[in-house]
């Protein structure tokens, strides 16, 4: 015997779970230093959402210059910042929604449509930063975009799948809700005599 159904009620808090976990991972986007880095010895380059840091292959102080003097340095981290703060908007708004016991469903849907406004913003900024950074900024030896600026698409793609889940949630309504009981299947006739 199967019974088949949707998540019970009291896995609610997974959405707003996994909008936690994109918080988490996009403040170690906007935090990290790892956004750009030498690929291999001498450690020369390093970069993050905000500055750009240098040094020779024999000096161990870095020479650091802020990306903000740049107008498209600004626009990316403006965007990512943007994006962030609506993500945490989005977060407050889907614990209050999944802590009240009468769901109101459409505001449900609001969160996902602001999800994917997050999305949005968090693409842009993300797409700026290399584009306009490998064309005016002087690279020193071999570099890669390193773990920080992997932990913002990350973050970027559990919120492209929240809103998803947000937007559809609506559709199971009663499933959730508990308000039908769930279908049972049998596998074969001869456990269900009574059927025939």
């Amino acid at each position: 015997m199967v019974v088949c159904g949707l998540a019970c009620w009291r896995c609610r808090w997974l959405l707003p779970l996994l909008l936690g976990l994109a918080i988490i991972m996009g403040i170690i986007a906007l935090a990290g230093r790892g956004w750009l880095e030498s690929e291999s010895e001498p450690y020369v380059q390093q970069a993050s959402l905000w500055e750009s840091c240098t040094r020779g292959e024999e000096d161990l102080n870095w020479s650091c210059e802020s990306l903000m003097d740049y107008g498209w340095g600004r626009a990316a981290a403006a965007t990512y910042l943007v994006g962030f703060v609506i993500l945490v908007i989005c977060f407050a708004l889907a614990v209050i929604a999944f802590s009240i016991e009468i769901l109101r469903f459409n505001f449900v849907r609001g969160i996902g449509g602001l999800l994917f406004v997050v999305a949005a913003f968090q693409i842009i900024g993300l797409v700026i930063y290399p584009v306009k950074f490998t064309e005016e900024i002087p690279l020193t030896g071999d570099n890669m975009f390193s773990w920080a600026y992997g932990f913002g698409w990350a973050s970027t793609v559990v919120v492209i799948g929240c809103a998803f889940f947000f937007c559809c949630l609506p559709n199971w309504e009663d499933e959730v809700l508990g308000n039908i009981k769930p279908t049972t299947y049998y596998s074969s006739p001869e456990r269900a005599p009574y059927l025939n």
